[in-house]
């Protein structure tokens, strides 16, 4: 059996830039890893089926990321062979931390190690962007400054600071906010070197904090104790601390009925450490 993490991510800011014809927004942001999230078991099957234990509610099967990733790699690699996959789920969905692409990341990268299939990451971020804008920076596994829909990628070293993230008691759906008339979509494109100096914020938050008074609340809670930030179209919210034991005091201090957790930022995916000692 390989089992391997399938890591949040944190937008650090997001700016909408424009729109192509197709409908899609074109946009700059600046992602890295948590050392938080999911975990998915492979075991290697000779029949060439793929089972998924673990389903996630009101997602058909056939409709998840793991599965559609896998068929995915089966069809490019030619591979005969199958798996049964087990999903450990940690990240709350429609939460704007990644927690799908990241599964189908984890699915692309575990069974080309489980496979033997030496598809290489080019050809699985290639594999990834069809399932998502965000699968290519998890199979790439590199903090990145990300432009376009967001699959052009340069990795980036930054800060690692502790984070704690809050995820309030809703789910947004993407396409909503994507699709409000209210949303800016015309922010001037910034440099690397303006945010380090400047800072960014997130185009989405306005919009979400008008449908979901459930986040716009809570952020205004976070904000008594840190710079509160929203990551992706949300909804988790987020502050960052210099070391674990500040995001725990602020965390001990938020109502028990939220969820909440603590985790260092990472500019190395825990994926790609953990196949590093598969090896």
């Amino acid at each position: 059996m390989l089992s391997l993490p399938a890591p949040a991510k944190l937008n650090l800011f997001l700016h909408i830039t424009g729109r192509r014809p197709d409908g899609y927004h074109i946009l700059q942001t600046l992602f890295q890893f948590l050392d938080h999230g999911d975990t998915l078991d492979f075991v290697p099957r000779s029949d060439g089926r793929i089972q998924l234990c673990g389903d996630l509610p009101g997602v058909p099967t056939e409709d998840n990321l793991i599965v559609r990733a896998a068929r995915l790699l089966q069809e490019a690699s030619g591979t005969n062979l199958g798996a049964t996959i087990t999903l450990h789920k940690r990240l709350p969905m429609g939460g704007g931390i990644g927690g799908g692409s990241s599964d189908a990341a984890t699915a692309l990268l575990g069974l080309d190690r489980l496979w033997g299939t030496d598809t290489g990451l080019g050809k699985l971020a290639e594999l990834g962007l069809t399932l998502g804008a965000d699968v290519p920076v998890f199979v790439r596994g590199r903090a990145a400054w990300a432009e376009g829909v967001g699959e052009r990628l340069s990795p980036v070293e930054l800060e690692e600071p502790w984070f704690l993230v809050v995820v309030p008691p809703c789910h947004v759906s993407t396409a909503e906010i994507f699709s409000d008339q209210r949303l800016t979509r015309d922010t001037p494109p910034i440099t690397l070197a303006a945010f380090r100096e400047h800072g960014g914020r997130n185009d989405c938050l306005p919009v979400v904090t008008a449908r979901y008074p459930e986040i716009r609340n809570t952020l205004i809670l976070l904000n008594k104790y840190c710079e509160a930030k929203m990551t992706g179209t949300g909804s988790c919210l987020f502050g960052a601390f210099p070391n674990e034991r500040e995001a725990d005091k602020v965390r001990a201090r938020l109502p028990a009925t939220l969820q909440t957790f603590v985790a260092r930022g990472c500019n190395r995916s825990p994926l790609h450490l953990a196949l590093d000692k598969a090896a």
